[in-house]
């Protein structure tokens, strides 16, 4: 195996993949990139076994072949080599040379045969959707996963396909991050597919916010998307979603109408003093005013004022801090809505005059 590539060429699908590689792994082929050289061009493979990720780029392959090489190594190289420098690469008993002007590296490899292949793609389904508009919805949500949860299947994304409709929902048990497309797609029957944290993260770093149209291939316990040389996929969660309708309050009455970017920086401002493990503020609702209170063991307090609208009298609840910033950062108005029953019912935060993202965050009790 032997090629020549320009360092530029060969860091852009280096960069691409090297997300999906973990530091730490239980197979050590895992923590390799599988490079194949062939027909004029590179390919590059990335995988944890749950995630994979395929860039290809034009390279002047003088001996065809494939192997496995470390990926964070082979990176941080690559990067360190000065601008426009050419790379010359060949493989030999079982080592790999690298060599760049007067620079020269000789790395460890491991055989092609060892690295896990994914299995086919069988596509039940094909969706065509706007790029710009998977990679919002996967934004506006994604912050709202778990993290390492027992409850496996909240450790992801849901993607909801209904009434023709798309639609992004993330849980993480104490807030909720709903988001709709807003345009109609072609799909033959509804269905539920729950896509991991990290295939979410990686497709949304994959993703450009001004870009044209792509094609999701949906199977049975995989989705893959191709863009231009590279290609995504990621395994699906095996598992039940919880009814996440059933946690869109019903019945709020109470309503708050406030200016995002003022209340945004109140809360800010205040969190600053807010219990380290809690991260607890209470807004404190009269007259034409929200006050939002801050306090932590050391006895320190954070007093913050905003103008607000409301349409009852009095009312004072309590949140964490963290996941109303988050949901306040999601709407794109000036202004948000606040809705809820009162002190201990969940609050539904959102566009005042639209439903299409809208997120519900638990109360804290204080």
């Amino acid at each position: 195996m032997k090629f020549t590539i320009s360092r530029e060429v060969l860091l852009q699908p280096l960069s691409q993949v090297i997300g999906v590689v973990e530091r730490r792994q239980t197979l050590p082929v895992l923590a390799n990139f599988m490079l194949v050289a062939r027909d004029g061009r590179l390919t590059v493979t990335g995988t944890d076994m749950e995630v994979e990720l395929i860039s290809s780029v034009p390279a002047d392959v003088n001996q065809d072949g494939e192997i496995t090489i470390p990926a964070r190594k082979l990176v941080d190289i690559i990067k360190a080599l000065p601008d426009g420098s050419s790379i010359t690469f060949s493989v030999s008993d079982e080592k790999a040379t690298l060599s760049a002007g007067r620079s020269r590296f000789t790395l460890s490899t491991l055989p092609a045969s060892e690295f896990p292949a994914t299995d086919q793609v069988e596509a039940l389904e094909k969706i065509v959707v706007a790029e710009a508009t998977l990679k919002k919805m996967m934004d506006k949500t994604s912050f709202a996963m778990a993290n390492q949860d027992v409850r496996y299947y909240l450790n992801g994304l849901l993607f909801d396909f209904n009434d023709q409709q798309l639609r992004a929902i993330a849980t993480d048990g104490h807030r909720l991050a709903i988001c709709d497309l807003d345009s109609s797609i072609e799909i033959s029957s509804d269905r539920q597919l729950i896509v991991p944290r990290k295939g979410v993260l990686e497709l949304s770093r994959m993703l450009a916010s001004d870009g044209e149209e792509v094609t999701l291939a949906i199977g049975r316990n995989h989705i893959r998307l191709v863009k231009g040389d590279t290609t995504f996929t990621s395994k699906l969660i095996d598992g039940r979603f919880p009814d996440y309708k059933a946690v869109i309050p019903v019945g709020a009455d109470k309503q708050m109408l406030v200016d995002k970017n003022t209340f945004i920086q109140a809360l800010q401002r205040a969190a600053i003093l807010s219990n380290e493990k809690y991260k607890g503020v209470r807004l404190e609702a009269a007259g034409s005013t929200i006050k939002i209170v801050a306090h932590n063991p050391q006895h320190e307090e954070a007093v913050e004022e905003i103008e607000a609208e409301f349409n009852f009298d009095r009312l004072a609840v309590g949140f964490n801090v963290t996941y109303l910033l988050d949901a306040l950062m999601a709407i794109d108005t000036e202004q948000v809505s606040l809705e809820l029953k009162d002190a201990n019912s969940s609050c539904l935060v959102s566009a005042p005059d639209s439903d299409v993202n809208r997120h519900v965050v638990m109360p804290l009790k204080l």
